[in-house]
């Protein structure tokens, strides 16, 4: 009987111990992958060896191509800094725009410069805005080769004329905001550390620091599970598709609200894209 009773408690033992082992191995598992998945990114992170460096390339060229009816290329566009300079403009945006009176940010400003500074019809552009295996993205081109004059740079985002501190507003309101059929924010799962889905940890935006400077300073990035660049228009895009929410519209103000908000709490953070991610 004795030893009915020992083996009985051994079972029930085992049974109370196992969901803490295998969680305990989940966790031990995860932040294994995580390192694979981190030195996987090293390797490939080189100009000769990161395929975001493809889409530079193929800004540079939209860059510099005259197009639309007014026949010129985007040099004569100003991001900031003047009429086609590039060097620090990407660590400044989203901004105030006096020329347009509005908040942009980068994907904004190339729309506005196309249609006002070329007069180029930009129904193709919007159509291509994210890539696709065969199909390239002028904006996705366009952003990995100005982000990229960046690199090195920290984000320096100004807050100071009335337009851009009631973008921010709305930008903190928006990440803290439940909605939809799932009732989630992007504080749902980006406001805690520690958190992750499956094996993919979920950075803490929410408050200035390492975290959120590192995430923000690694965008634009090639997906490679996606075989493309992305920009922060597609992340954002793609968290309210996950949210099951209606999808935002591109280069819209919420976007670019939501944008400079992060920005904002990345202040410091150096940039280094285009990056690698999954």
């Amino acid at each position: 009987m004795r030893k009915y009773i020992v083996f009985i408690v051994s079972i029930l033992a085992v049974a109370v111990l196992a969901p803490a082992i295998n969680s305990a191995s989940a966790q031990t598992a995860a932040v294994d992958s995580e390192k694979e998945i981190e030195r996987y990114r090293e390797m490939i992170n080189d100009p000769l060896a990161n395929p975001g460096y493809l889409n530079v390339d193929r800004g540079e060229i939209l860059w510099k191509t005259a197009r639309g009816a007014n026949k010129i290329s985007l040099e004569t566009c100003d991001l900031g800094e003047g009429p086609g300079k590039l060097e620090a403009a990407f660590a400044k945006l989203p901004r105030h725009f006096k020329d347009a009176d509005r908040v942009m940010d980068l994907e904004q400003r190339l729309l506005w410069c196309m249609e006002k500074l070329q007069a180029l019809d930009t129904a193709d552009v919007k159509s291509r805005k994210f890539g696709s295996p065969g199909k390239y993205s002028d904006m996705e081109d366009l952003v990995a080769f100005i982000a990229n004059k960046s690199n090195g740079l920290k984000f320096a985002v100004a807050v100071a004329h009335p337009k851009e501190k009631e973008m921010l507003a709305v930008g903190e309101a928006m990440f803290y905001a439940r909605h939809s059929i799932m009732d989630f924010s992007c504080a749902t799962c980006h406001a805690v550390d520690g958190t992750r889905i499956r094996l993919q940890a979920l950075p803490n935006l929410s408050e200035p620091g390492k975290t959120v400077q590192q995430t923000m300073g690694s965008w634009p990035a090639y997906r490679v599970s996606q075989s493309q660049s992305r920009t922060m228009q597609h992340r954002l895009f793609d968290c309210y598709r996950q949210m099951r929410s209606p999808p935002p519209d591109y280069a819209s103000d919420g976007l670019t609200a939501l944008t400079l908000y992060m920005n904002t709490l990345a202040e410091g953070g150096v940039i280094n894209v285009p990056s690698i991610k999954r």
